[in-house]
């Protein structure tokens, strides 16, 4: 279920723009300007409430990647089941001059997703693996 804010009022709710599309376009609900190196809360206008077992990740648009050096910053972004609030995109701008956001355009998108429940038990010992503690680029890049 979404809820329209006030803020939000004539903006289109989250859509999926093809019949393909993995996410939901979220759109600013004001208009902002991201300095270079900046992060800026961007509103979205909606609060959203979840069924009990799903998160909604906030995710980059790969056209503002590419084209502007625009990201969000703590991608993906989770809105847990249990939030009621706005939703906000924290914005980062790694460009190389300031980004204007205007009042509706398309700043991130929305994938909703299935969140698995284990109970975690602690141990004095895990089981061995075969890559057992390595990481960070322990298995290569090729």
């Amino acid at each position: 279920m979404l809820q329209r804010l006030a803020n939000g009022e004539g903006l289109p709710l989250p859509a999926k723009t093809s019949d393909g599309a993995a996410g939901y376009d979220l759109r600013a609900a004001e208009a902002v300007v991201v300095p270079l190196g900046a992060r800026v809360l961007v509103p979205t206008g909606f609060a959203i409430a979840l069924p009990e077992g799903w998160e909604g990740q906030v995710r980059p648009r790969s056209g503002l990647a590419l084209h502007h050096g625009v990201t969000v910053l703590n991608a993906p972004g989770t809105v847990d089941c249990d939030y009621r609030g706005e939703v906000g995109v924290v914005l980062i701008n790694h460009g190389d001059a300031a980004f204007s956001v205007a009042r509706g355009d398309r700043i991130a998108q929305l994938v909703l997703a299935p969140v698995a429940t284990v109970t975690l038990e602690e141990t004095d010992i895990l089981p061995p693996e075969t890559r057992n503690m390595g990481g960070f680029g322990s298995t290569g890049v090729s």
